[in-house]
């Protein structure tokens, strides 16, 4: 690949997860990338081996320095710019896709054919991480990384994202390796149940079996962490002819899926706020497959 200089590259974000727990011993989640976006701008500075990133994105100047240390490069530093859509701290995968993003948008103006496994295993060294690297939906070993499963992708569906306030730190949340061994194994033919329903509706592109599994998994969760406003939301969901709900597992976002189509979102969004507590703002997605893209000419392009 020729080196360009620079280069801007933009990942989806997610609404949580469909699925998440340990199976076998082996943490996981299956992926619920949506159309929200953080966008990377990538400058290589060729009289100075610094490497420089807007405030408060100490994550993906920490990735790209790896990715520098990993492609080999020396002597030139670089300037990153990060734009993002995503709300942080929320389960959105906020850090994941600033990542993923600054990643792809560095190897492109350095010249650098990098994989979607190869930026997985970057973001994974600096803290559990989305799948959202890849396209489609994946099922991914959030942690260690020892599974990268590319499962189908999405049939069309739009998604409410409620947000119930809050802020949970990935790395903090995942520190307690004890108690999250002990509810993955309790919930565990749970979301075996919900891993085998998403991807049965994947595979026949059925957005029911998806949201079914979405809410096991959901209410699985509840012991590891309580939403106390889910049961009102499922409830919620069901009488507005949602699909199903899917939450952040290690986050605070809840989302209501429906099959692609509506027609009265505000509504509906106005039906949700004046039925759920603590709700903080709620607004519409869809669920995608696109995966991450690089700007060519004024356009974006798939990555991969």
């Amino acid at each position: 690949m020729m080196r360009t200089g620079e280069a801007t590259a933009r990942c989806p974000g997610s609404c949580g997860e469909l699925v998440e727990g340990a199976l076998d011993g082996r943490d996981f989640l299956i992926t619920c990338p949506i159309n929200l976006y953080s966008y990377a701008n990538v400058k290589i500075l060729y009289n100075d081996d610094q490497i420089i990133c807007s405030p408060g994105h100490e994550k993906t100047l920490n990735a790209v320095k790896k990715l520098f240390d990993y492609t080999g490069v020396k002597g030139v530093g670089a300037c990153i710019s990060i734009n993002s859509q995503i709300p942080s701290g929320l389960g959105m995968a906020s850090s994941t896709a600033d990542i993923t993003a600054a990643c792809i948008a560095a190897s492109v103006a350095l010249g650098e054919q990098l994989t979607p496994d190869e930026i997985a295993d970057i973001a994974l060294s600096v803290e559990p991480s989305d799948g959202i690297m890849y396209k489609g939906i994946v099922y991914i070993d959030f942690i260690k990384g020892t599974i990268k499963e590319y499962i189908g992708m999405p049939p069309s569906m739009d998604i409410i994202i409620i947000d119930l306030g809050g802020k949970v730190e990935t790395v903090n949340f995942y520190k307690n390796k004890i108690e999250l061994e002990k509810a993955n194994n309790k919930k565990e033919p749970f979301i075996r149940e919900a891993v085998s329903l998403v991807k049965e509706g994947l595979y026949l592109q059925d957005a029911s079996l998806i949201g079914k599994g979405a809410v096991i998994s959901a209410c699985a969760n509840q012991e590891l962490l309580y939403k106390p406003e889910l049961e009102e939301i499922i409830r919620t969901a069901k009488e507005l002819g949602a699909v199903g709900v899917n939450t952040a597992h290690s986050g605070t976002v809840v989302g209501i899926m429906f099959s692609e189509g509506l027609t009265n979102t505000a509504h509906i969004e106005n039906v949700i706020r004046s039925r759920v507590k603590n709700l903080k703002r709620c607004f519409t997605a869809k669920i995608t497959g696109e995966g991450p893209q690089v700007m060519r000419e004024g356009c974006y392009y798939a990555f991969s």
